[in-house]
């Protein structure tokens, strides 16, 4: 006899010339079998405060969710962890892509582990599909050795066309995260260059991978994701590219003098490393807890802490009001005839941007 789980009518589809359609739910469906149990706001909290895997997945989870009944209980939740949060190191790792940023995660992840203990929570930022918006989430593959440990916590999300390099709900999935006791929390980005200013404001410290040879270490003196750099590690150090690797490592120092001193007073540092042999790894920590001390000695820490949480609670306005903007039924109605008046070229985009802002102000008077 085959399996439900087998047959093309799990999960409640049914496949007609390889396309899926609505069938009768499956009865293990029905029964719960698959289905997570709902917790209230209270039972999530507990289970968040005490360590729980699962209730952590599923509170996160219901952050990302756009359903506004979610999101009003996700605020809930959030509102009760904020107390046992701020407790992390939060380290954003950035770079292009090939720079080795999963692997090094791994690598840098374990060796804290074994070496200090602790938790880490690992929040991995996937670049959504402009065209099918889906995002393959695959990070958790290559970093093999935290994905089987206890002590480690591994969220892929997908960033949903949020720019900065990472998720809009990152922020508050670090608070869910120290909550459940994780004091090391890695944010790993899309790594789509000189726009990673979002992640920049949410972590401790900014590590920016590079590779050799890619033409970047020209680059250098370019204002961007560079200057917000706290620390640069070159990957790859190994083999035939050592050379190369300590040649660009050179070159990014110097790049980093054409750069005004940081408010923080910390100078970054350019380090050498090898993600496939672990070399170089406790000199990347090492130059991490360095920095933190030095910016809780000269008080830049907290300073930086308090500015993030101004910075988000605009970006929560901005947002709201983004939302209320484009759920407003009437607005939902105009939108269409303004979008066929651009293209007509009866109106400007600008006109018939203010033109619905003046309907949307006027009905909230």
């Amino acid at each position: 006899m085959e399996h439900p789980e087998n047959s093309s009518e799990f999960a409640g589809l049914t496949v007609n010339s390889g396309v899926a359609q609505p069938s009768i739910i499956n009865p293990y469906l029905k029964r719960g079998r698959f289905r997570h149990k709902e917790y209230s706001v209270d039972e999530m909290v507990e289970g968040i405060l005490r360590g729980d895997v699962t209730i952590l997945s599923q509170a996160v989870t219901l952050i990302e969710s756009i359903n506004p009944d979610h999101q009003a209980k996700a605020q809930k939740v959030i509102e009760k962890c904020l107390p046992y949060s701020g407790k992390s190191v939060r380290i954003g790792i950035s770079g292009v892509p090939g720079a080795g940023k999963s692997t090094s995660i791994d690598l840098f992840g374990t060796h804290v582990l074994d070496t200090y203990g602790g938790k880490l929570a690992v929040l991995a930022i996937d670049p959504s599909s402009e065209r099918s918006k889906g995002s393959i989430l695959g990070d958790k593959t290559r970093m093999e050795k935290l994905s089987t440990r206890q002590d480690a916590f591994i969220r892929p999300s997908p960033s949903a066309g949020s720019l900065g390099g990472v998720a809009r709900k990152t922020r508050e999935t670090v608070i869910l995260c120290e909550a459940a006791g994780y004091d090391k929390i890695f944010i790993e980005t899309v790594g789509v260059g000189q726009s990673e200013t979002a992640c920049h404001s949410m972590v401790d410290f900014f590590l920016l991978i590079q590779v050799a040879g890619t033409g970047d270490e020209l680059q250098g003196i370019k204002r961007g994701i560079m200057e917000i750099a706290d620390g640069i590690v070159v990957n790859k150090c190994d083999g035939d590219n050592v050379d190369r690797c300590q040649m660009a490592a050179t070159n990014f120092r110097n790049a980093l003098h054409f750069f005004p001193m940081p408010e923080s007073g910390w100078l970054p540092k350019v380090l050498c490393y090898s993600g496939f042999y672990g070399y170089g790894v406790k000199e990347v920590w090492d130059m991490i807890f360095e920095y933190v001390d030095f910016v809780k000695e000269n008080g830049y820490f907290d300073t930086r802490r308090h500015r993030q949480n101004k910075y988000w609670m605009y970006e929560t306005i901005e947002a709201s009001l983004r939302n209320k903007f484009y759920n407003d039924p009437i607005i939902a109605k105009r939108l269409e005839e303004a979008e066929q008046s651009v293209q007509n070229g009866e109106k400007t985009s600008f006109m018939a941007a203010y033109g619905l802002l003046d309907e949307f102000y006027a009905g909230l008077k």
